[in-house]
């Protein structure tokens, strides 16, 4: 089952808010799912994680852990996904979505080379930030209604096969119990 698994990879929480430093976090947990591993609130997750991991904005475990404490996901598995866009991907991630919101937007887009300075960002800045941002949120949003959509199924699939399992292992019980008496 997938909650097993999940056990398994999350460390246990229960015990984590009881250290001195994540006391202060106890009265915001009022949620159960915000702890627990259900289909729901795992699928709710993935889509909180995957799409605030595709905007382009600081913070982003801070935005996620806001929304699944507002929404009522599985608040370590959101934090989880955002890692998504990690140093190694967030180049590509970024300018994909660069590239569709120019695409959007009807623009072409730019070729630029990167330049950490103020005089590049004043002058850059506003013409990319509109194709990043629309890029970001309609990307984001598509990959997130695919996590969603994706963890629903996977998770149905393998409780329905777990049920075909037992099933069939009882039959074959009960069949092996038939022809012994």
């Amino acid at each position: 089952m997938p909650k097993k698994f999940i056990r398994r990879v999350l460390p246990d929480f229960a015990s984590m808010l009881k250290h001195k430093s994540m006391r202060w976090t106890v009265p915001l947990i009022r949620d159960p799912n915000i702890l627990h591993l259900n289909r729901e609130s795992v699928s709710l997750a993935v889509f909180i994680g995957v799409l605030v991991a595709f905007l382009p904005l600081p913070g982003q475990t801070f935005i996620a852990a806001g929304l699944a404490l507002w929404w009522g996901a599985n608040l370590p598995l959101s934090m989880l996904c955002i890692w998504i866009s990690n140093p190694v991907t967030i180049a590509p991630i970024f300018l994909l979505t660069y590239r569709v919101g120019a695409a959007v937007l009807g623009s072409a887009p730019l070729n630029f080379s990167i330049s950490l300075t103020w005089e590049w960002f004043s002058s850059m800045g506003s013409q990319i930030i509109l194709p990043l941002m629309v890029g970001s949120l309609l990307c984001g949003f598509a990959a997130a209604a695919a996590g969603y959509l994706m963890i629903n199924f996977l998770w149905r699939w393998k409780v329905i096969s777990n049920w075909e399992k037992r099933k069939l292992a009882r039959q074959q019980k009960q069949k092996d119990e038939g022809t012994n008496s």
